[in-house]
């Protein structure tokens, strides 16, 4: 943008937009101020029904519209009307010639095809219909010409826009132009990227011949990644006060998230308590029983199953109630005052809560009983799909300097056919210990061994570089709770060390990948010491 700032004074304006919200009032106002309407389909059918004269494009192209509403606006007396540059004479003399008439503003958003994709059960034909392709070709038209036209793609672009026209008297000011020109170009460059990851995600053909597929199965992703978010809004700061941070959405995105979830009370997020709460509700979401999980510094210190939910809650908090203070808390059911009664208590503090939902009196108890309550951050998700489907979901991408790389989500629990004793079968008690440790192990950092009795963690050796020196931290965290505890390690033992180390503190049966050279050693060790062991055949690594 070059010169000064030259106000443009819309005459004629085309409408035509899918979220009605706000409408009328906009263009009530835009008639009062001499502005002509163009406008289609159902929103012209909106602006009659309120009273607002409107023309409709049909009339004012001479051509109808084609293919069931596929074809309405693309016309040369459309695009020509937005495109022309004004004092351009070549343009002048066509326009004249075609008797194309210019078009100042351009009033449109799209069809909501990220919600259409997001639709559980909806067929591919009908989420294709969804895509928009006359909006998109407008507001880019639009864009590109914003010295001589406004593009408005956001109902929360009304009162702005109304707000200007009355302070310049009728007039838009270039600045405005070029700004509005901006947020269009964004949105349509996020509507393409939605659209190419739902292409790239429901691609069912075959794979090329001629590309051999990786050994984990023929690879998903595209050739180039497209990402947009939406802002939510921006963070305190981000690990530590001097970073910078905010939070954004996935249009697309449904389900349980920390991302969707409604906040009910207590402090601002910050950058540190979501990390810690998206930990929390993704190892929450394994378990079908009633569960709750403590997490701290991203790690699960705490994880009890029961049939209560109240009951969960204390097993968790008493595996490691030194490392539970601070941390933030992830519920699969409901919480009842039963279950907030347990929490609410002066000698406890956390930083944050997520469930599917909360009884309101129990909101009430945890943010008046108890000083801490008031600024506890209370979310609540909504109900939650059974546990295969919680688990899918879009890749994992994680930023590196210059990129990003991307994997698929670890769902799935164990290699197919895999589980396997290879000592002494475990009793019934201790193969459902060594599934929730199974489970547990999963989300603790790398190098991870998890020890769990009756259902309850009693000690996590996290984030070593040593497999022993994790055992180490475990079984000192368990204390006495390691005698009949057992053990769940997230990759296979390279050597029998660790393996020792659980047994002479207790542990009485062991669940890992397995795939060491030293397996024969390994499991020879456990069996020297009647120690049950379960093979996965697949590791869970988690850097």
């Amino acid at each position: 943008m070059t010169g000064p700032d030259t106000g443009l004074r819309p005459r004629r304006a085309l409408v035509s937009v899918t979220d009605k919200a706000g409408l009328v009032p906009f263009v009530r106002a835009l008639r009062e101020r001499d502005v002509e309407i163009l406008s289609t389909g159902g929103t012209a059918r909106h602006l009659k029904d309120a009273g607002i004269p409107v023309c409709e494009v049909s009339e004012f192209t001479g051509s109808p519209e084609i293919l069931g509403g596929r074809v309405k606006t693309l016309h040369p007396k459309i695009h020509g009307g937005i495109l022309a540059v004004r004092d351009n004479p070549a343009h002048q003399a066509d326009m004249e010639a075609n008797g194309i008439r210019p078009i100042d503003l351009v009033v449109v958003n799209l069809y909501a095809f990220e919600q259409a994709a997001a639709k559980p059960g909806l067929g591919r034909a009908e989420v294709v219909e969804e895509i928009d392709i006359g909006g998109p070709c407008l507001i880019r038209a639009a864009a590109k010409n914003a010295r001589h036209v406004a593009v408005v793609t956001s109902p929360t672009q009304y009162e702005p826009l109304l707000a200007e026209l009355t302070r310049l008297d009728g007039v838009i000011s270039e600045s405005t132009r070029y700004g509005l020109a901006c947020a269009a170009f964004e949105r349509t460059a996020r509507y393409d990227a939605a659209i190419a990851a739902w292409f790239a995600a429901h691609d069912s053909g075959p794979a090329p011949a001629t590309v051999e597929a990786p050994s984990v199965g023929r690879s998903d992703f595209p050739d180039r990644l497209e990402l947009a978010w939406d802002k939510v809004q921006d963070l305190r700061y981000g690990e530590n006060p001097h970073q910078a941070a905010a939070l954004y959405r996935d249009r697309a995105a449904s389900g349980p998230s920390v991302a969707t979830a409604e906040f009910l009370s207590g402090k601002e997020l910050s950058y540190n308590n979501i990390l810690d709460l998206e930990s929390a509700l993704a190892l929450a979401r394994e378990f079908d029983e009633p569960t709750v999980v403590v997490v701290k510094h991203n790690n699960p210190c705490g994880v009890g199953s029961a049939p209560t939910l109240a009951a969960a809650f204390w097993k968790a908090y008493e595996g490691d109630p030194v490392s539970a203070y601070g941390g933030v808390l992830a519920f699969n059911r409901f919480i009842d005052l039963e279950t907030v009664d347990a929490l609410a208590c002066p000698d406890h503090f956390f930083e944050a809560v997520i469930a599917p939902d909360c009884d309101p009196e129990a909101v009430h108890v945890l943010t008046q009983r108890v000083k801490w309550g008031r600024k506890c951050r209370l979310l609540r998700t909504g109900r939650w799909p059974a546990r295969a489907a919680a688990a899918a979901g879009p890749v994992d991408l994680r930023a590196i300097v210059g990129g990003v790389v991307a994997q698929t989500r670890d769902v799935s629990l164990f290699a197919d056919g895999a589980l396997k004793p290879v000592t002494r079968p475990p009793t019934a008690d201790e193969e459902r210990d060594l599934l929730f440790a199974w489970k547990v192990a999963k989300h603790v950092k790398s190098n991870a061994l998890v020890l769990a009795h009756q259902g309850t963690v009693v000690g996590v050796g996290a984030g070593q570089m040593s497999r022993v020196d994790s055992a180490y931290i475990a079984v000192r965290k368990a204390g006495d709770r390691a005698r009949g505890a057992v053990m769940a390690s997230d990759a296979f033992f390279p050597f029998p060390d660790a393996l020792q180390v659980a047994i002479d503190a207790g542990v009485r049966a062991v669940i890992h990948p397995g795939g060491s050279i030293r397996d024969a050693e390994v499991i020879e060790t456990a069996r020297r010491h009647d120690v049950a062991v379960l093979l996965t055949g697949q590791r869970h690594f988690r850097h």
